[in-house]
């Protein structure tokens, strides 16, 4: 007769258990947030010290735009200037990065330089919304399509539709969005006379009173059309080719040759087997193009005068409003890292062996 014995309780000695912060550092989320807060850290030290390398000063810009513009003396325009700009770039920059982080650690942007008075959280506060809302619309369209059209692609391979729909996706993905703005602009506005592009100028139409209204989500839609236009057909080619090669690659799965042995129906095995499974990769994707938001903006937003984040950005370098330029670039550096975060505690929940083979404690 067998006899059971109860299983021996072996403890380590107290030298020889991990502690809290060895379990910290193997664990793959805690290691992924430490690496993003010290790349913003870097990323924030780094561009404190670069803008401040740029040629000239805002004191010096705006005391040559007074001469410029109303013909004053320099010792005139010193003396606004001296009146308007509340700072000492005279200061040691060590003096002045050491209170840029203070204040940074309170939640503290400062004030804009050319607008005194006026904070920086309120700036961004004012025109991101415009920059969420163009480039943001403008991502959802080209993934959904790209999704759609790559499918077809993948389930039409070597036939006309797909060497016609990949020479299109291909050559959109290789040309510069800006280049197709201007070329847009150029081409339906002074050229075809088919837009009006001065009309389009801005995020609003004066007089119109935001709400939830019609008239306003046409109005804005309308500001917005040309950018949102120019976003989707430079980003639409890269899902496109993105799932026509994850669609493929999953056509040729056992569990597809299963489910079609079974009888079922290909909307079935297109929607619930081949699609879900090959769009999967696409997410990640997706995440890290929403940290693309912001400074993908800069230039179009420049070239059709769409008052959002990036078109702020670029007045603030011309102006040299340093407050201005290192809140604008903190929200994209944040939003880019934090996106490529999410991205990978995403994919390591999808796929448990990324942070296994890392060495995360459970």
């Amino acid at each position: 007769m067998a006899v059971q014995t109860a299983p021996i309780a072996v403890s380590l000695p107290e030298e020889v258990r991990p502690n809290l912060w060895q379990r910290l550092t193997r664990n793959y989320v805690f290691r992924r947030v430490i690496k993003a807060l010290a790349t913003i850290f870097v990323v924030v030290t780094v561009t404190f010290f670069l803008i401040r390398l740029m040629p000239s000063n805002p004191v010096e810009i705006f005391i040559q735009e007074q001469i410029s513009l109303y013909g004053m003396s320099y010792q005139e325009a010193r003396d606004q200037a001296s009146a308007l700009f509340a700072i000492d770039l005279d200061a040691p920059l060590g003096q002045q990065y050491l209170e840029y982080l203070g204040n940074l650690l309170q939640g503290d942007l400062g004030q804009s330089y050319r607008s005194k008075g006026t904070q920086v959280v309120d700036i961004i506060r004012q025109f991101l919304p415009w920059t969420l809302f163009s480039v943001g619309t403008s991502l959802l369209i080209s993934f959904v399509l790209g999704i759609g059209l790559g499918m077809l692609m993948a389930y039409r391979r070597e036939t006309p539709i797909d060497y016609a729909l990949s020479t299109f996706a291909s050559l959109v993905s290789s040309v510069p969005n800006y280049l197709i703005a201007i070329i847009l602009l150029v081409v339906l506005g002074p050229q075809l006379k088919i837009i009006n592009i001065a009309s389009m100028r801005g995020s609003i139409s004066p007089g119109v009173q935001p709400g939830f209204t019609l008239h306003f989500f046409l109005d804005v839609l309308y500001h917005a059309a040309m950018p949102i236009f120019v976003y989707v057909l430079t980003t639409i080619g890269g899902w496109m080719l993105a799932m026509k090669s994850s669609t493929i690659a999953t056509l040729e799965e056992d569990y597809v040759t299963v489910a079609r042995a079974r009888g079922l129906k290909d909307g079935r095995i297109m929607t619930s087997y081949v699609g879900r499974n090959a769009s999967l990769p696409l997410f990640t994707q997706l995440a890290i193009s929403i940290g693309f938001v912001f400074g993908g903006s800069v230039l179009i937003e420049g070239i059709f005068v769409y008052q959002g984040i990036g078109q702020q950005l670029i007045k603030a370098i011309n102006q040299r409003d340093y407050p201005v330029m290192q809140g604008i670039f903190l929200i994209i550096t944040v939003s880019v890292i934090v996106a490529n975060l999410v991205a990978d505690l995403l994919y390591s929940r999808l796929d448990p062996r990324i942070r296994l083979g890392q060495g995360e404690t459970k």
